[in-house]
């Protein structure tokens, strides 16, 4: 059969192994799914052909078999009539018709195993095709959630390098702190020493002068 030789990778095939291999396992579960559903459909038609073959081939061993009872029956009765002749004939066409029944038993067998050999591809291709149903829609979840990951740790990259820059910048202006302390120090130190006993004293004295001056005038407008 044909049929049976087209789909015999079929029975061997390990699904689990190709998407284990797969770079893309979505695509390649799309791909392997549409690719049974393809095959399901014919083998779903060539096992029903098959099976109907087995059907006929038994419904042709049965009437056969009937026929070769119904033979030896009627010898029984002719005989009983005591007509020999009539037994006779009855009994060569029971021979004929166990002959027939030979090759009738044959193709009923092989019938029967190639029915049993498609039933069992299609049941097979049935638990594959509900497996990858069921790993696809896994593989698709768990897909979704790596891609959001990767979403969420370029995200975090960002928000390190942000950090860094903020950092970077903390350091830069604590640095132009410290120069300003510095230079704010250096022009106090630039300013010099001021003594201010020396500007007390000098108040003073011109206090004294003008007392001096006060008496003196004084001392004149008296004369």
């Amino acid at each position: 059969m044909g049929i049976l030789t087209r789909f015999k990778d079929i029975m061997s095939s390990n699904i689990n192994a190709l998407l284990d291999k797969a770079e893309n396992p979505e695509k390649m579960i799309d791909q392997c799914l549409r690719n049974l559903n393809s095959d399901l459909g014919k083998v779903k038609s060539e096992t029903a052909s098959i099976m109907a073959e087995e059907q006929r081939a038994k419904r042709a061993l049965d009437e056969c078999t009937s026929e070769i009872n119904k033979m030896q029956n009627y010898a029984i009765k002719a005989l009983e009539a005591n007509n020999e002749e009539d037994a006779r004939k009855f009994l060569e066409r029971k021979a004929n018709l166990t002959t027939k029944e030979t090759g009738l038993q044959e193709a009923h067998a092989l019938a029967s195993s190639n029915a049993a050999k498609m039933r069992e591809m299609h049941d097979k291709l049935v638990r594959d095709i509900g497996e990858l149903e069921a790993r696809r829609d896994m593989i698709k979840g768990k897909m979704a959630v790596a891609k959001t990951q990767e979403r969420i740790n370029k995200i975090g990259s960002s928000v390190t390098d942000a950090n860094h820059s903020i950092s970077a910048f903390e350091r830069m202006e604590e640095k132009t702190n410290k120069a300003l302390d510095k230079a704010n120090a250096m022009a106090e130190l630039n300013a010099g020493f001021k003594d201010e006993i020396k500007d007390l004293t000098a108040k003073y004295d011109n206090n004294t002068n003008i007392d001096d001056e006060l008496a003196a005038l004084k001392a004149r407008l008296n004369k």
